[in-house]
């Protein structure tokens, strides 16, 4: 039987995804100056307790928290001109999770989330996920008066174009993976690939579509075009923790 990946991308994470993301966005978030404070996310003293379910959830709770940090400026406007923010039944401490999940919310252009049929639900984001739910069309309607106002065609050009040009260079960089050699061989993991209809070229120069080769310098790690990164992730040998993203 095949496995599914943690999350899925598209339609949404898993509730655990978003408390991580909250958590870590909450000690990594731009503290702005005592008198341009508009925005509060509650009580930083404590350490967040991150609890992941496995690699890639780690991997793409950290993703979710860093790009919420991107657009920390954006996300805050959006709030306060949709008067979304401030809220009374939404306390400080869920902040946090208030602006990672609009940011994804935004990101699948506020469709609804598919929610998976072994999703344990976590009240506090399904508490939040409702309430942004029921203020989509303010929270657009800000998000287009933001783009109008800077002249830009998505949030991407909202950001420096310094930044923008290294995102798309680190975009266009092949992938690397790690064979986990303690589950699964090399020649296995040849003729796996094989199965899934992969071809093994030569070297990184010769990668195109469905296409992989050996690292040069280590005998376990595997480069692959970076246009395949959604379907190698969701193959079951990512599941089963046998090929590992680097």
């Amino acid at each position: 039987e095949k496995r599914t990946m943690t999350v899925i991308e598209k339609n949404g994470y898993r509730d655990s995804v978003y408390i991580n993301a909250a958590k870590i966005f909450q000690g990594i978030h731009m503290e702005k100056p005592k008198d341009r404070i508009l925005v509060r996310y509650g009580d930083e003293s404590l350490s967040p307790v991150l609890t992941f379910k496995d690699e890639y959830s780690q991997r793409v709770s950290y993703e979710l928290a860093f790009s919420a940090l991107k657009y920390q400026d954006l996300l805050e406007e959006i709030l306060l001109d949709s008067c979304v923010y401030p809220c009374q039944s939404i306390p400080d401490e869920l902040t946090s999770l208030l602006v990672v999940m609009l940011y994804d919310l935004q990101n699948r252009k506020f469709q609804a989330r598919e929610i998976l049929d072994d999703e344990e639900p976590v009240a506090e984001v399904r508490k939040i996920e409702s309430y942004l739910s029921s203020s989509r069309t303010k929270l657009a309607a800000a998000l287009a008066r933001y783009r109008i106002k800077h002249g830009a065609l998505s949030i991407e050009y909202i950001l420096p174009e310094t930044i923008r040009k290294q995102e798309q260079r680190a975009s266009a960089l092949p992938l690397c993976v790690w064979i986990n050699t303690f589950k699964i061989s090399l020649q296995d993991i040849f003729r796996d690939l094989e199965k899934k209809g992969f071809t093994r070229v030569d070297s990184v120069s010769d990668l195109d579509c469905y296409t992989y080769c050996m690292d040069q310098h280590c005998h376990d790690v595997l480069v692959f075009p970076s246009s395949l990164k959604e379907e190698l992730l969701n193959l079951d040998l990512f599941a089963d923790c046998k090929l590992l993203l680097q």
